[in-house]
C-alpha cells in the first residue's frame, strides 16, 4: 500500500468512528422517562368524615390557655365577651388582634399558642372516636401501586399526620398540613401554597387535587393541577363559582377519571 492509499484509508476509518460516536451521542440524549403526576387529596370530607373540625376545639383551646396560666393570672376576668369571642375563634381578625392588645400580649405569638391547643384538642377528639374515616378510601389500595400519592390540608399538621398514624393509611408518599400560627392560617387554601410545595417535595409536574369545596377547586386550578369535587353529605347542594374538572360521587369512581384526565 502506497502512503497516499494508507492516508486515505486512515482517513475513511476516522469518519466512520466520528459517525458511530454521533449516533451513540444522539441515542444517549433521547429521553426516556416520564413527567410524574401527582395525585393530591384533601383530608376533611374526603378521607376524614365530616366537614372539618368542631369550631368547640377553638373554645376549649382557650379555655386550656386561661387554666394553664402561662400568660398570667385572672386576666381572663377584664375580658369583654367580644373579645373572648375573638380568642375562640378558628380566625386571626382584626378583633383577635385588639384583644390581644387589651391584655398586653404578642398577638402572633398568642395565636400560635391558641392554635397548638386548637390541634391537640382535634386530636384529642378523633382519638376519642368522634370522627373516622370514610369507607371509599380503600380507592387509594388501587392507586397506590400506580400513581404517587399525597394529602395536603388546611388542617393543622399535628392533626394530619395523626390521622394518618391513627387510621394506618400508608398509601400516601407526601402528607402536609398547614402550620401552625399565623404564617399558616394565611397560606390556606385557596392559596395555592401547600399544593406547591406537595408538587415540588414529590418532584411532579402536573396532578390533580380531590376535594370537598369550592377553596379546593380554585387552589388546585392557582398550583396548575386539574381538580375533582368531591360530593359527600354535606355538600350535596354546593355550588361552585369555579368548575372543576370533574366531579365525583365516590373515591371509587377516581381511576376511572383519572384515565380521562391525565
Amino acid at each position: 500500500m502506497t502512503e497516499s492509499e494508507a492516508d486515505a484509508a486512515t482517513r475513511a476509518q476516522s469518519e466512520k468512528d466520528s459517525e458511530t460516536d454521533t449516533a451513540a451521542h444522539s441515542n444517549s440524549e433521547t429521553p426516556t422517562t416520564e413527567t410524574t403526576f401527582a395525585v393530591l387529596f384533601d383530608m376533611d370530607g374526603v378521607i376524614l368524615k365530616g366537614r372539618g373540625a368542631d369550631p368547640i376545639v377553638h373554645k376549649q383551646a382557650f379555655e386550656d390557655i386561661v387554666e394553664e396560666q402561662e400568660w398570667g393570672q385572672s386576666w381572663e376576668q377584664s375580658l369583654s365577651q367580644s373579645h373572648r369571642s375573638a380568642f375562640e375563634q378558628y380566625e386571626y381578625t382584626e378583633e383577635f388582634v385588639t384583644a390581644c392588645e387589651a391584655i398586653d400580649v404578642d398577638p402572633v405569638a398568642f395565636y400560635a399558642a391558641r392554635e397548638e391547643r386548637s390541634a391537640q384538642r382535634i386530636v384529642d377528639r378523633i382519638a376519642d372516636g368522634h370522627r373516622g374515616v370514610y369507607s371509599d378510601i380503600d380507592a387509594l389500595n388501587t392507586l397506590a401501586g400506580e400513581m404517587t400519592l399525597g394529602l395536603v390540608s388546611n388542617n393543622y399538621h399535628p392533626a394530619v399526620q395523626f390521622v394518618v398514624d391513627h387510621f394506618d393509611i400508608d398509601r400516601f408518599d407526601h402528607v402536609r398540613g398547614r402550620d401552625i400560627g399565623v404564617d399558616g392560617f394565611r397560606r390556606r387554601k385557596p392559596d395555592p401554597h401547600y399544593l406547591e410545595e406537595a408538587l415540588d417535595a414529590l418532584g411532579a409536574e402536573s396532578g390533580v387535587y380531590i376535594g370537598d369545596r369550592g377553596t379546593d377547586v380554585v387552589a388546585a386550578h392557582r398550583a396548575g393541577l386539574e381538580s375533582v369535587f368531591l360530593r359527600r353529605p354535606h355538600n350535596t347542594v354546593a355550588t361552585l363559582d369555579t368548575a372543576p374538572t370533574a366531579s365525583i360521587d365516590d373515591l371509587r369512581d377516581l381511576p376511572r377519571v383519572l384515565e380521562q384526565i391525565k
